[in-house]
């Protein structure tokens, strides 16, 4: 089968160990494999970069397993041209014995031009994916918050929710606050709502009439505290 990278390596990568797979192919029409097992710290990462270099690897190919495969790219990328291969591809091309092992197959797929690489974007484009991601990550994490506070709160039949379409706004947290600090009096309490509640302080004040123990008091501020990292922007 003609060769299209004639030095080249296949990486098996898992979270605690790299296995590489480096095949050359010299002008003589001799090929050379060579297989070496790799940790996946920083400075075993180095290593391998290293010991690619020393080869003078051109190309690199790995599969895309799990977040296992970033550290790794970041490394080689602008040192070799670096391949990453979705698995179910190269289980899809025909022709893998069942005792080859993952590097060696993937070298030799890589070696003879039979693999596609994904499309892995650019830098700053992956570390803008991050950000939105966590921000939608943070803003789950909030809303499972708020919600496991409003039942607690449904459990004292504080109907704080009832009255305040916004209950975690300015006025709902002026009051949660004060409800923490084990005021129980439903007028203070209805008072200190804010601009357009101002005009439901009979509803509110008749929401606030519940009965709330140091029970729900405490996990309302395990939550609470919670909260307070959780701010979506």
């Amino acid at each position: 089968m003609y060769v299209v990278y004639a030095r080249c390596c296949g990486l098996d990568v898992h979270k605690r160990s790299i296995t590489a797979c480096l095949l050359l192919y010299g002008s003589s029409g001799k090929g050379h494999h060579e297989i070496r097992r790799f940790g996946t710290m920083t400075r075993d990462l180095l290593e391998l970069a290293d010991w690619l270099q020393g080869h003078q690897v051109t190309h690199v190919a790995m599969e895309s397993t799990g977040v296992y495969w970033k550290p790794i790219w970041n490394i080689l990328e602008g040192q070799f041209e670096v391949v990453l291969v979705n698995a179910q591809h190269i289980k899809a091309v025909p022709g893998r014995k069942t005792d080859t092992k993952d590097c060696q197959w993937i070298a030799e797929l890589l070696q003879h031009g039979l693999l596609h690489g994904s499309f892995v974007p650019p830098t700053p484009i992956r570390q803008l994916r991050d950000l939105t991601r966590m921000r939608a990550s943070l803003r789950q994490d909030h809303t499972a918050i708020a919600n496991r506070m409003q039942k607690i709160l449904e459990d004292a039949n504080i109907k704080l929710a009832s009255v305040a379409s916004d209950w975690l706004g300015v006025s709902g947290r002026a009051i949660l606050a004060e409800l923490l600090a084990g005021e129980e009096e439903a007028s203070k309490l209805a008072k200190l709502s804010r601009g357009r509640l101002r005009s439901k302080l009979p509803a509110m004040e008749l929401a606030l009439e519940g009965r709330m123990t140091e029970h729900h008091r405490w996990m309302l501020r395990v939550l609470h505290e919670q909260l307070r990292w959780q701010q979506p922007t």
